[in-house]
């Protein structure tokens, strides 16, 4: 069984006990630090993973590591370790809160700037966005691309809004080319 059918397993059966407890908000915090946590830190899965580092001092540092997180994310990450699928926490984790998104109308999305905007501005595009959507919140991650000359450049999902000079140019272009005004 591959590791995204694995991680969607785990994902969807975290994903319904978060609904049976009412816990979905919590749980989708609490595992998004673990998220976090498992990006910054590499050396984690590495000793996770290694044969020579014993079963106990794995869990030892899985529970310390982790110890502000709920008894349910502990006990999943545990499992995880148990069963030898702690490779498939990331993926787990991106899939349940791709899951809880959905249940709560929440979208996430990635805005290309040609520099780091405001805060004001984020909140500005996630405002338009999540209208144009018909979502109740949009989640915007503000990345820099240090290739745009100007404007934005938003991808939700699959769906991409170029707003950036190079998009506007290129479509200027077409215009041009294809004789049409």
């Amino acid at each position: 069984m591959s590791n995204y059918a694995v991680a969607n397993r785990y994902a969807v059966a975290l994903f319904e006990l978060a609904q049976e407890k009412n816990e979905l908000a919590q749980l989708n915090e609490e595992l998004g630090q673990v998220l976090s946590v498992f990006q910054q830190t590499p050396e984690l899965k590495r000793i996770l993973k290694h044969p020579k580092v014993s079963q106990s001092a794995k869990e030892e540092l899985l529970q310390n590591s982790f110890a502000a997180a709920g008894e349910t994310v502990q006990r999943t990450l545990l499992l995880l370790l148990e069963r030898n699928r702690i490779d498939v926490v990331e993926p787990m984790i991106e899939l349940f809160q791709e899951k809880a998104d959905k249940a709560r109308g929440v979208a996430r999305a990635t805005v290309y700037s040609a520099k780091t905007l405001a805060e004001a501005e984020l909140a500005k595009v996630s405002t338009q966005f999540a209208g144009r959507l018909g979502k109740s919140e949009l989640i915007v991650d503000n990345r820099v691309d240090e290739d745009l000359i100007g404007g934005i450049y938003v991808r939700i999902g699959n769906q991409i809004f170029d707003g950036s000079v190079q998009g506007h140019l290129k479509r200027l272009e077409n215009q041009l080319t294809s004789g049409k005004r």
